[in-house]
């Protein structure tokens, strides 16, 4: 992912807390993702900003926040349709 694309959730998918399972979970319609929490940090940020946006509020949160993994993890998210991906254009 390049620095000035923004990412959200797809139409299609819900981010919820799961009180019977005490986690965040990623709701599709064919599937239930049970998220971690950092997971689940991340996507919660997915609501349009620039990647580079998630990344910065990452770091106000966590002591590491490692670029490269939270770009690997969007477009892992990104290649199940779970995000969609602005490039700008």
């Amino acid at each position: 992912m390049r620095t000035v694309e923004s990412v959200r959730l797809a139409p299609h998918v819900r981010l919820r807390f799961d009180a019977a399972r005490g986690r965040h979970v990623l709701l599709s319609p064919e599937t239930v993702a049970v998220l971690n929490a950092t997971s689940a940090d991340v996507l919660a940020l997915c609501d349009g900003r620039a990647v580079d946006d998630i990344v910065a509020a990452l770091r106000e949160r966590y002591d590491h926040v490692d670029e490269a993994d939270v770009r690997t993890f969007l477009e892992r998210m990104a290649a199940r349709r779970c995000l969609e991906v602005d490039d700008g254009r």
